[in-house]
């Protein structure tokens, strides 16, 4: 409260304390009530929220060209705030189901079911509950764990589909992310930077890897849906599983393939940047995927840490 009591006097200082004028002479100073584009400035550099927060939002839509949604999306805030720790915590997950037979739709759903399920039970007790703790794994091993039981959840479930997934799991300023597939997570920078956090497991991404294909190739090669690693499919796929920083300040990203194989990276910074909020960043995701043309289902979630 005192750092933005200061701030308001320098604010004022400098509006209405005169300045000298040509003759030397200070003129007389004039006053004016505060704008609102003033207003919200001295907002937004004072106003901290206590406790920190995440702030996420979720969209997901069938496309225009598909008759079933075999997108899921997973996702969980909480605000833990006790005695000196404030501890924002999140699991994000979005999964693209595969297969025939609305097997694609079951895996999916059972990938999310399955992920956040398990994750949630291995954490909720140790930091939530009554005699608080440390997990007995680390986050990274329960993270992949919890993949290698959805696979086997798919395998039982939905045989014969598959489904890629990307979990990210947010605790204070730290992720912890897990990652099968195609869906992918990226780091949004206001600096202009759009920074893809995951490695697409597809055999067109791996040709670019490998040089054999350009990057313009690869946004155009007619397979570049095949994969190589899903849940679902054989043997069970070793997930991608890493830590990283929460953009600050930016915002965490995880899609599926139809939005970002529609809508490029330049114009989802755009719309995230200048949306109200993420729920309608999210929506105006959607839509722009829609206007491409819409051939697939479209899943999305945005999270950015309260200022």
């Amino acid at each position: 409260m005192a750092n933005l009591i200061q701030s308001i006097r320098d604010f004022f200082n400098r509006i209405f304390i005169s300045t000298p004028g040509p003759n030397g002479l200070h003129d007389e100073a004039t006053t004016a009530p505060l704008s609102q584009s003033q207003i919200e400035t001295i907002d937004k550099q004072n106003l901290k929220s206590h406790p920190p927060q995440l702030i996420a939002g979720s969209g997901r839509h069938v496309g225009r060209q598909r008759e079933n949604n075999e997108d899921a999306l997973f996702s969980y805030t909480a605000t833990m705030a006790v005695d000196s720790n404030e501890v924002p915590f999140g699991l994000y997950i979005v999964a693209d189901g595969m297969g025939g037979h609305r097997n694609g739709e079951i895996a999916s759903e059972n990938a999310v079911r399955a992920m956040s399920a398990y994750v949630l039970n291995k954490l909720v007790d140790p930091l939530f509950g009554p005699d608080p703790g440390h997990p007995d794994e680390s986050l990274q091993e329960i993270l992949h764990d919890g993949v290698m039981h959805a696979h086997q959840v798919i395998m039982e479930n939905a045989p014969g589909g598959g489904s890629t997934l990307t979990a990210v799991l947010v605790m204070g300023t730290q992720m912890t992310v897990a990652h099968v597939g195609d869906t992918r997570a990226y780091a949004v920078y206001f600096d202009g930077r759009m920074q893809v956090l995951t490695r697409d497991h597809s055999l067109v991404k791996r040709l670019e890897e490998l040089g054999q294909i350009s990057s313009q190739e690869a946004e155009v090669h007619p397979q570049k849906s095949m994969l190589y690693r899903a849940l679902g499919q054989g043997e069970p796929s070793e997930p991608d599983v890493f830590n990283a920083s929460l953009p600050q300040p930016g915002y965490l990203l995880i899609c599926s393939d139809g939005l970002w194989g529609l809508v490029s990276d330049d114009a989802m910074f755009d719309i995230i940047t200048a949306a109200p909020s993420p729920h309608k960043a999210c929506q105006q995701l959607i839509e722009a995927a829609n206007a491409a043309g819409g051939p697939d289902n479209i899943a999305v979630t945005l999270v950015r840490m309260s200022n």
